[in-house]
């Protein structure tokens, strides 16, 4: 079995991330500020109570159901919400749900759909808000402005021109969204930004569509995921296995030595 000799970037990311503050240094980029609660109407709250305490089944699933979150997970409630017609059809989940409504009383039910929302899902715009700053010595441009020199430059723009200025300038033809593009020396860079904060479902996903970046052939361009997170955390993780095992050519960084990478082009 042939070895490759692991990327330089990952295996300083590496060596970074197992440092004792790599999450405080990762907090300037990806800062957690915890979200308040959820309003909750009160007009639409009352509805609850009295059907809560009329023990009217469908009326209380349909009241709860108004609410941006449901206060207890189930598989099926994704589908009662998107196909309303389907409420009156299953008494059955109807009650199997209700039941457990009762069981929790209205102030646990209260207190669960005003909970904040999940801070992984307020991670997507930090990336971004961190470039602006200007941290990586590059100036921002605009997409005209940055179309029409040849000076280095990070392209700030919204993920669809990134996506579109890559497909037009540079042949990229893959499927999805960029988070970074830039021109240094001459060269341009595309990549995707991830924050990985666990592993399995939703964040295995995630790293995926960065390695589906990576092993893109169509775009002039070097293609890097800047990817943070436990990717990193030595052990049998097959995000961990793909970035000690990958080839060389695959630039697998942390955003904390992405200014590092971008100067040394």
């Amino acid at each position: 079995m042939i070895k490759y000799a692991m990327n330089h970037w990952t295996q300083l990311s590496i060596d970074y991330a197992n440092q004792k503050n790599y999450l405080d240094q990762l907090s300037r980029i990806y800062p957690i500020i915890p979200e308040s609660k959820r309003d909750i109407n009160s007009t639409k709250w009352e509805k609850v109570e009295d059907a809560f305490n009329k023990k009217d089944n469908l009326t209380l699933i349909k009241a709860l159901l108004s609410f941006e979150l449901f206060p207890i997970k189930d598989s099926y409630v994704a589908y009662l919400r998107k196909n309303k017609s389907s409420l009156e059809k299953n008494p059955k989940t109807i009650a199997r749900l209700s039941s457990r409504l009762y069981e929790m009383g209205l102030p646990l039910i209260k207190e669960k759909c005003s909970e904040p929302k999940e801070t992984n899902r307020q991670i997507g715009p930090l990336f971004r808000r961190w470039l602006c700053r200007g941290e990586l010595g590059i100036p921002l441009l605009g997409l005209n402005e940055f179309s029409s020199i040849d000076k280095n430059a990070i392209l700030d723009c919204a993920d669809a021109k990134l996506m579109h200025f890559a497909n037009e300038h540079l042949g990229y033809e893959g499927e999805k969204g960029l988070d970074f593009v830039a021109r240094v020396n001459d060269k341009y860079i595309i990549g995707e930004a991830k924050f990985l904060t666990d592993f399995g479902g939703h964040q295995n996903a995630q790293f995926e569509d960065a390695k589906k970046l990576l092993k893109d052939q169509s775009a002039r361009a070097i293609k890097i995921a800047i990817a943070d997170g436990v990717l990193f955390i030595k052990g049998r993780s097959k995000m961990y296995k793909f970035v000690t095992e990958n080839k060389e050519q695959y630039t697998i960084l942390s955003s904390l030595v992405l200014k590092e990478f971008l100067h040394q082009l």
